[in-house]
């Protein structure tokens, strides 16, 4: 008992000063700099650092470090319940007074310049935001980040994973990544490449045949892979053997296109296709909800455009 009477003692001597009840109230609002304080009390800086280090020692003010900036807030979740009840009373008691119906003006002017700062950075930066943002993070850190969607409890296939970029962009998110391709120096790259990842599985095999377990995977992936087969439908057919009902099926390749060097120079057993081959293989092979788009062309590349696909393997009846 004698413990928490020293306690409310210590709260209660903490805001008795009028200048730190304010100060209170004004970052229950709003986090707060000692510069943006100091214009909202109107005090000198070294009046409000004092009161913000007793208030801090009381435990009522949190601080974090932005930058070069210290940002002040109300700490009411680390109080005790005896204490946030005491500031309620108190807050009450403030909020009708002129001195408290000033700060408020004042604070208002503060959060609305921060809001017009960052909507006139905005505004002028608008039509080079494209290129900034690349510069300051690269081209696809948007595009990594959605792999987050993905169900984190999912063992997903990349079939024809190549070297593995799109395996180790996906590893991160969910549970296990089946990777299969048939060149075995393919395989070797992609292992340099996992750098310790430990939910990973890669396997040889043909996508024809693949060496997975009947409804093994939630999703599959083939990337740039179908182009390079000579009968796509199996592997499609194969691609529904190895998901569960109802999991999904995303390939990306080439739409259809004349680059006819492309058969002497990497193999290529078609052209590219349509979106009136692909959704009847797709259908025939047991998907259902199949929806192709082209992906926006990017100016620097040199190759044929690109399309997306993606089905959904019929559930059971």
């Amino acid at each position: 008992m004698e413990a928490e009477s020293t306690a409310m003692l210590d709260w209660m001597n903490a805001l008795g000063d009028a200048t730190r009840a304010r100060l209170v109230r004004i970052i229950e609002q709003s986090e707060m700099t000692v510069a943006d304080l100091c214009a909202v009390l109107q005090l000198p800086q070294s009046t409000v650092s004092r009161h913000l280090k007793i208030l801090s020692d009381a435990g009522w003010v949190q601080a974090r470090s932005e930058g070069t900036s210290r940002f002040y807030r109300l700490g009411l979740g680390d109080l005790d319940p005896s204490a946030r009840r005491l500031w309620t009373l108190l807050r009450d008691k403030l909020a009708a007074s002129r001195q408290a119906q000033n700060d408020d003006r004042r604070l208002a002017t503060i959060v609305a310049e921060r809001q017009t700062r960052s909507q006139a950075f905005f505004s002028s930066a608008a039509g080079q935001w494209d290129r900034m943002r690349r510069e300051l993070f690269g081209d696809r850190f948007d595009l990594l980040a959605l792999a987050a969607l993905l169900d984190e409890s999912w063992t997903v296939g990349d079939l024809g994973c190549g070297t593995g970029q799109v395996t180790t962009t996906l590893a991160p998110f969910v549970r296990r990544v089946i990777a299969v391709d048939s060149s075995r120096a393919m395989m070797q790259a992609l292992r340099r490449r996992l750098n310790g990842s430990t939910n990973v599985e890669v396997r040889h095999g043909r996508l024809q045949a693949l060496p997975i377990d009947d409804a093994e995977l939630d999703a599959a992936v083939s990337c740039l892979v179908l182009h390079h087969l000579p009968d796509p439908p199996a592997v499609l057919a194969e691609a529904a053997r190895v998901l569960r009902p109802g999991g999904r099926l995303l390939i990306v390749d080439m739409l259809r296109h004349d680059r006819q060097e492309y058969q002497q120079q990497m193999g290529h057993e078609w052209l590219g296709f349509e979106a009136a081959q692909m959704t009847p293989w797709l259908t025939d092979c047991g998907f259902e909800q199949v929806r192709i788009l082209p992906l926006p062309p990017v100016p620097q590349v040199k190759g044929p455009p690109l399309f997306a696909a993606t089905a959904r393997k019929v559930a059971d009846a």
